[in-house]
């Protein structure tokens, strides 16, 4: 490859931001002052040497020069399509520009060296491959724009030089890109810059063109849908004035619905934004169909809906008293709710700090005794709406506080489902069987009531679903629960707890007569004066038929008696009307399920042996008897020890040491032989095996079964005891006073013996009860045994069982 170097003295013509490359020609504005300069330059030079004037094309970039420029010559001076004087100049040559130096004219002169490399023949192979692949993406470029004149032109250039400065007609180029190319020197070099140059930009163009026809694609369907649409709604809106219908357009129309509701103004705020989003969304979005639901759910709940509050007291008193007999504490809890809430609404404190004065009440006690139909009579005496949420086998969060919006499916939570469903602020909810909330991995619902059951959160409560805050400081809640150590110790201290005990045999009988039976004589299909149950019958049910702390098993017998009779009136066997009495129940419903052990033979009652003992205690069922059996093993079996069964905790295990050991140790002072202990295996059996049984209350009752056992003597049928024995002999606290004595009223005891610090609890327990009970208190278990245990026969006491 050669090259040659020739020194030139040229004017300079710059061109500003443009770059002309040999073997273009291009028109210039003479009214440009540097142009006209150069131009005159040259045509003066011109005069004294042969040829065209000659000039020096160099690229001017922000004021600075490039290092490179063309050879032009000035083929005509004249006028430019414009009528503008102009200058038609032919690039021709490269040339490296060099120093500066003087000549005529205004213009700027400068030494410069042309440089012109050619190409040896023939051309090497990789050189014709590359002219070939210019020539192919020049020609599929040209094609696309549809310049096929100069397509014939592109594929006649053979010199390798003229075919890469060729691309300074592309109009794709950058002013930096014409730059390099001018700037390089090597035709082969210069081919290969130019053939990448157009590569990239027709890369360019393609995804261009990709994105071009994928937009208009878009655009061409939202188009042929939107007139589809247009086209449904006409056909719609025909169809609704050939069927007499008035167009519903509010109701599609949510923004005005939102204006027209009644909400609070956060409620309001975050409601538009939504409607915002709504109608930037496109029909086929799924966030569309989530906000409208969302908004519909908004929209239904009673944001500013309140009933008002019956402040008649003596009248929802009243109505308490009429729906439920006893479970006075309930009544009175809702008397002093009701008495305040007049009180302020009379003083205008019905808002203070942003709260109302609303109620959490926690209903604790047996199944039967009235929890759940209590909260209707509740919300019935304060003339509020009644909503029922059943919490029993809930195991998700989301069930309380509601799904995250983003969920398919999401719904709010129950709490906010129960307002809704009662149409008020301020309704009644019983959240029923708050004991039987479970958790697992998707949360624990217990932890999503804290906020809602407390008074000083639950005016800002926020569902997962809406969030936006619910004020629920006006509603009362009621929970109910059989079992109190089932509920979280967080949730119960947020809640008033109000136990509900049981009924006395009393309060069965009255319950039974006023509301169980008009209720089950109508589902019966008999009217009131065919079948009249008498009193004692009533009372011979409660006590003999059924042993439980409610009246669902009293309502069943109730029932299932008038079945009988109405069968019987059908077959022709008994004329109507008809009363039943106490002894007509074993020929209707068979024999009594429960007898007292006070009404059976002195020789089939379980205390009838010296070991056996009668103890109280509380179950989910209520209160109940638990009888404790003992005996000592024959010493020649060398089982020595104590062995327990009955299926008892760890805490009645340990109960049964406690009483072995203080025995062990006063027994010489209680006349006991003692010395059988030692020797001889003590077994402590609990009946009813299958029942787990745990707490510390059957202290007193199993010391009571084994002092019986070593001295002898028997243990009073007519007396049953409960308390916590320690090592010296105390007697201790325990719980569920009241339901034992109601249970040990319902078994026919008359004689109960309890701890002494639990004498207070005694205030609870109904009149009628204590009247029917001789309740001793007790601190030591010597008072026990000396109340419980019979006197020895004939001063000798009989020989100790002994088991085989």
């Amino acid at each position: 490859m050669a090259s040659t170097s020739t020194p030139l003295t040229l004017p300079v013509l710059p061109l500003d931001d443009e770059v002309v490359l040999p073997g273009m020609v291009v028109p210039l504005d003479l009214n440009d002052t540097d142009v006209r300069a150069a131009v005159e330059a040259a045509q003066a030079a011109a005069r004294s040497e042969p040829g065209k004037p000659k000039v020096l094309l160099v690229p001017r970039i922000d004021g600075t020069y490039a290092s490179t420029g063309v050879l032009g010559t000035v083929e005509q001076v004249g006028r430019l399509a414009d009528g503008d004087p102009g200058a038609l100049i032919r690039g021709r040559s490269r040339v490296k520009i060099g120093a500066g130096t003087t000549g005529p004219g205004a213009a700027l002169w400068v030494e410069g060296t042309a440089v012109d490399q050619t190409v040896p023949e023939p051309l090497p192979g990789h050189v014709t491959e590359l002219v070939k692949e210019y020539k192919a993406l020049a020609t599929a470029w040209l094609r696309k724009r549809g310049a096929w004149q100069v397509v014939d032109r592109v594929q006649a250039i053979d010199d390798v030089s003229a075919l890469a400065d060729n691309s300074g007609y592309s109009p794709f180029l950058t002013t930096e890109q014409k730059v390099e190319l001018l700037e390089t020197a090597d035709p082969v070099a210069r081919l290969k810059l130019a053939t990448q140059q157009l590569r990239d930009h027709l890369a360019e163009q393609d995804v261009a063109e990709t994105i071009a026809k994928d937009v208009q694609e878009g655009v061409d369907k939202q188009q042929r849908e939107f007139l589809l649409r247009r086209q449904l709604e006409a056909v719609r809106k025909e169809l609704r004035e050939l069927n007499g219908e008035q167009e519903g357009e509010e109701s599609d129309d949510y923004r005005a619905r939102v204006e027209a509701a009644d909400l609070p103004e956060k409620v309001r705020e975050a409601a538009l934004k939504e409607v915002d989003k709504l109608e930037r969304s496109s029909d086929q979005s799924p966030e569309g169909s989530w906000i409208r639901t969302w908004l519909d759910t908004v929209l239904e709940l009673p944001w500013n809906e309140r009933t008002e509050d019956a402040y008649d007291i003596q009248g929802a008193k009243a109505v308490l008293d009429a729906e439920h007999a006893g479970l006075e504490d309930v009544k009175e809890r809702i008397t002093e709710y009701l008495a305040v809430r007049k009180r302020r609404n009379d003083r205008g404190l019905g808002v203070v700090g942003g709260r109302r004065g609303g109620a959490v009440l926690a209903l604790v006690g047996p199944p039967g005794v009235g929890k759940t139909s209590l909260g209707e009579s509740v919300a019935h005496a304060m003339g509020r709406k009644f909503v029922r949420v059943a919490l029993g086998g809930v195991r998700d969060e989301a069930e309380i506080r509601g799904h995250r919006r983003t969920y398919v499916g999401a719904l709010p939570g129950r709490i906010v489902r129960a307002i809704k469903e009662a149409g008020s602020m301020n309704p009644v909810v019983l959240l029923d069987e708050i004991d039987k909330v479970g958790s697992d991995f998707r949360g624990d619902p217990a932890a999503a009531l804290l906020e809602v059951l407390d008074p000083a959160q639950n005016h800002t409560f926020r569902d997962h679903y809406l969030e936006v805050e619910l004020d629920l400081s006006d509603v009362v809640f009621l929970a109910t629960a059989n079992v109190l150590e089932a509920i979280p110790e967080a949730l119960l201290d947020r809640m008033e707890l109000v136990r509900l005990d049981g009924y006395t045999e009393d309060e069965k009988i009255v319950i039974a007569r006023d509301h169980l039976l008009p209720r089950q004589l109508e589902r019966a299909g008999l009217a009131k004066d065919e079948v009249v149950i008498d009193e004692s019958a009533l009372r011979k049910l409660a006590g003999e038929y059924t042993r439980e702390a409610g009246v669902r098993t009293l309502e069943r017998s109730v029932a299932r008696l008038l079945r009988k009779v109405a069968a019987q009136h059908e077959l022709g066997e008994r004329e109507l009307p008809f009363t039943i009495t106490d002894e007509d129940l074993r020929g209707l419903i068979g024999r009594p399920h429960h007898v007292p052990e006070s009404a059976q033979d002195p020789a089939e009652r379980r205390t009838a042996v010296p070991g056996v003992a009668t103890g109280l205690a509380v179950t989910g069922a209520g209160g109940d008897v638990l009888f404790v059996e003992a005996s000592l093993a024959d010493p020649e079996t060398g089982a020595a020890g104590l062995t327990l069964t009955g299926q008892l905790g760890d805490v009645m295990k340990e109960s049964a040491q406690i009483a072995l050991s203080f025995l062990r140790s006063h027994g010489a002072e209680l006349e006991l032989p003692v010395g059988d202990l030692k020797d001889r295996g003590v077994h402590i059996h609990f009946p009813a095996g299958a029942v787990p049984k745990d707490g510390p209350s059957a202290g007193v009752t199993m010391t009571t079964a084994l002092a019986s056992l070593l001295s002898g003597r028997l243990v009073r049928t007519d007396v049953a005891m409960t308390g916590e024995v320690s090592l010296t002999g105390r007697v201790l606290p325990i719980g569920g006073v009241k339901q034992k004595l109601l249970a040990a009223h319902r078994a026919g005891v008359s004689t109960v013996i309890i701890p002494k610090r639990n004498e207070a609890d005694l205030d609870d327990v109904p009149a009628e009860v204590l009247d029917k009970l001789d309740v001793h208190a007790v601190t030591d278990v010597r008072q026990v045994l000396e109340l419980a245990l019979s006197p020895a026969v004939n001063g000798a006491a009989p020989e100790v069982p002994v088991a085989a």
